[in-house]
């Protein structure tokens, strides 16, 4: 990987799309630390303190807090960060299958990818406006049990949610001139960037956890350094595992009929359809996530009733939707993670038409007919791989939650380091390929060289 970009950075045009990215995610990092109007300065501190006690307890935010890169547990101008532009994108993608026009305009090339990406721009402004209004609402309840906004009038709470939204814009700005200048997906990009901001304090927290032990004398000295090196193996180990299921893929050999056209003969070779373990990423976590967070988040805008009924199911859902106690959290999480990554596989990839296409282009899976045999082997197929790759993507989600299960003391700064981690890997590896390609591009020689 190092080699990669040491050599990228020997090519002028390339060296200037990684200098252009590396100065947008500065853009991007100066932009989480400028302060919002009417936000007391003094509960900064207190909101940080917030986010590391109860990291893992389920809230919407914990994950949100991550995906910001810390800038929403400070209320900065880019709190809301990338999370209503992926919110859009997304919504725009299932909308794409279920409704006509939208189906057409994504079949229509550039053109169309253009008018979408429009759409999708003011959906983004449209969820950044409703995240903002309900951000400042908890602000001014103070969900957090202390006074945060120094100003409640109607002018400051038009003021903050103004901040916000136009701060989600310009975070979808900064993305969209790194996929037009830059290098790498620009959400991707910026996503990367902020996980790994959040990099020093999660090695603090566990610094402070093995400090603790080392305080206590004797055999806690032995366990503190044990503590150290297993989190160091376990992360490594994880990293090359999630590199390995990354890259793998199921290929189903596809056979070519020969075609003469003219004087000449075409086909006759064969090939293979490329099917990957782990398809659909990281967004079953992100679906998941989302649905698992909403009753603990819900919860946050509440008054605790003080008696009766409502006491009773307050209580119920506070208990079921915690995962630093419930186990039921975690078994929902990983139905919910199995269950997305056949949704998004449905509905990202079509094995009617790859037969189709097979077909047209005078191929066929060896020992299977074409036409709706071919589909329905692909759609076996898939769907084994699917299993394979959601109880993958679970694994890798459910591990941290588990520990922090066992010891949330000591393990609670990396509850939803699964994400984090398939976010970062997967981001590194999508951008390593696309350097390779645009070297390979530059250094290609062609038959007149």
């Amino acid at each position: 990987m190092f080699q990669t970009f040491k050599n990228a950075f020997k090519i002028p045009d390339l060296r200037k799309k990684i200098l252009f990215t590396l100065f947008i995610i500065l853009l991007y990092r100066i932009g989480s630390a400028i302060p919002v109007p009417f936000v007391n300065g003094n509960m900064l501190e207190f909101f940080t303190e917030y986010g590391t006690a109860t990291s893992g307890q389920g809230g919407i935010f914990d994950l949100l807090n991550t995906m910001s890169g810390g800038a929403m547990s400070q209320a900065t101008l880019f709190a809301l960060g990338v999370q209503p532009y992926i919110n859009a994108s997304i919504i725009i993608q299932l909308l794409t299958i279920a409704i006509p026009a939208l189906e057409n305009l994504s079949k229509q090339g550039e053109e169309g990818k253009k008018k979408l990406n429009t759409i999708t721009r003011f959906v983004t402004v449209a969820l950044a406006l409703i995240m903002s209004i309900g951000y400042y609402m908890l602000l001014k309840n103070e969900a957090f049990g202390l006074p945060v906004l120094n100003n409640t009038t109607w002018f400051a709470g038009v003021v903050i949610v103004a901040c916000y939204c136009a701060g989600a814009s310009l975070v979808m700005w900064l993305a969209e001139k790194i996929n037009e200048s830059g290098i790498g997906n620009g959400i991707s990009i910026i996503l990367f960037a902020n996980i790994i901001a959040r990099l020093p304090s999660g090695a603090a927290s566990v610094w402070m956890t093995a400090m603790n032990m080392f305080k206590q004398g004797g055999v806690h000295i032995a366990l503190g350094i044990l503590f150290i090196i297993a989190i160091v193996v376990v992360m490594v180990a994880l990293v090359g595992f999630v590199v390995f299921i990354t890259e793998s893929e199921r290929r189903i050999p596809v056979q070519y009929a020969k075609r003469v056209v003219g004087r000449k003969m075409y086909g006759g070779q064969s090939s293979t359809l490329p099917i990957k373990l782990n398809m659909t990423g990281v967004m079953p976590i992100i679906f998941a996530s989302t649905i698992c967070s909403l009753p603990s988040t819900i919860l946050m805008f509440i008054t605790k009733p003080e008696s009766g009924f409502g006491l009773t199911v307050y209580n119920f859902f506070d208990t079921v939707f915690n995962p630093n106690t419930s186990v039921v959290y975690i078994i929902l999480y990983l139905i919910l993670i199995i269950a997305f990554a056949y949704f998004y596989v449905a509905i990202s990839f079509n094995p009617v038409e790859v037969a189709n296409n097979i077909k047209k282009n005078g191929g066929s899976i060896v020992g299977i007919r074409p036409g709706k045999p071919t589909a329905d082997f692909i759609s076996k197929v898939l769907s084994k791989i699917t299993l394979i790759g959601a109880i993958f993507l679970g694994f890798i989600a459910a591990f941290p939650m588990v520990l922090n299960l066992i010891n949330s003391g000591m393990f609670g700064s990396i509850a939803f380091g699964g994400s984090s981690l398939l976010i970062v890997v997967g981001v590194a590896l999508e951008t390593v390929r696309e350097i390779e390609a645009q070297m390979t591009m530059r250094h290609y020689k062609g038959f007149l060289d």
